[in-house]
């Protein structure tokens, strides 16, 4: 896995909400200005950080 999501870091929900949001605005920008390969790359990076941080991720004990 390339992100623990399970790491101290982690821990507070405002954090991996940006996390998950920050690549997904940047893709959005790059396809503003008609980047569609770094759009793709950056969406893909969002979309993974949202698996591993809200469904992959164990439940807090």
């Amino acid at each position: 896995m390339l992100v623990d999501p399970n790491a101290p870091f982690f821990r507070a929900l405002w954090v991996r909400v940006l996390c998950v949001a920050l690549p997904l605005i940047w893709a959005g920008i790059e396809l503003y200005f008609n980047s569609p390969i770094w759009a793709m790359l950056f969406a893909a990076g969002g979309v993974y950080l949202g698996l591993a941080l809200f469904v992959w991720r164990k439940p807090d004990a």
